[in-house]
């Protein structure tokens, strides 16, 4: 049987996580959510990985959502470990400590969606669509769906796709702000090396640390986010990258980062 998630390194420092159940529109089973929770938090503090990808097997979708068929005739109120499972990887994958892009192959639903709206970046391909349509199912999305959509692209589109349960273009979420990209699908690898080159010019640690205050002061009063932005601009000043950044610029060459 192959393995329902298959990861790869690149000598670049770059995981490719990919979700390797094509047959099963690479839904998001029991097994496979605390196996992704489990790796989140293994690349989040492997000092050797310097950016994570996400993608799924296949040319169609990107990943379904919760597994229903896994699901089928659990009653509601022993479903609590299901719903556990997604929401803690979910959760796990957007507390990586190093940008995370999601290289979404296909179409994204449901908890497939909010796995990739936990990722700092999205590149999605030509004829591809996204939706959180838990509503149409009798339930609502519950793995954060509800409260990263409308941080990303605003409560009133947000309320046009999860109160209606539309799905949309991969064309029109770029144009919400949802994807970075959108590109043909023999294109996707290229679209995702491109952005991977422009991390690898950036020192990580830096990367690591605004990630870190946009995320941390999102959502607290102004005041607060400053004060968060000041504490870790504060780390990287005092750090071997930074010296390095301002000796690179005044020999004029590319900086040489070590994440130190």
């Amino acid at each position: 049987m192959a393995e329902p998630i298959i990861v790869e390194r690149t000598d670049a420092g770059v995981a490719w996580v990919t979700l390797n159940r094509p047959e099963a529109r690479n839904a998001l089973s029991k097994a496979v959510n605390l196996e992704l929770a489990r790796l989140a938090r293994e690349l989040s503090g492997d000092r050797t990985v310097r950016a994570v990808v996400l993608t799924g097997a296949g040319d169609k979708v990107f990943c379904a959502g919760a597994d229903l068929k896994e699901r089928k005739g659990v009653p509601a109120a022993e479903s609590g470990p299901y719903i556990d499972a997604i929401s803690g990887a979910i959760e796990a994958w957007a507390r990586i400590a190093k940008p995370v892009v999601c290289a979404m192959n296909g179409s994204a639903y449901g908890g497939g969606l909010e796995l990739a709206l936990a990722c700092d970046f999205r590149i999605g391909v030509v004829g591809a669509e996204v939706g959180l349509t838990e509503v149409r199912l009798g339930i609502m999305p519950g793995a954060g769906g509800t409260q990263r959509l409308p941080r990303l692209i605003g409560v009133a589109a947000a309320k046009e796709m999860i109160l209606l349960g539309r799905r949309v273009s991969a064309e029109r979420a770029a144009s919400l702000g949802l994807m970075l990209a959108v590109v043909p699908p023999a294109e996707l690898r290229a679209a995702v090396d491109g952005v991977l080159a422009e991390l690898a010019a950036c020192a990580p640690r830096s990367v690591a640390l605004a990630k870190a205050a946009i995320e941390r002061g999102s959502d607290v009063v102004l005041d607060e986010g400053l004060r968060i932005e000041r504490q870790c601009y504060d780390v990287t000043l005092f750090s071997a990258d930074r010296d390095e950044g301002l000796l690179a610029f005044a020999e004029k060459r590319p900086p040489r980062f070590t994440g130190r």
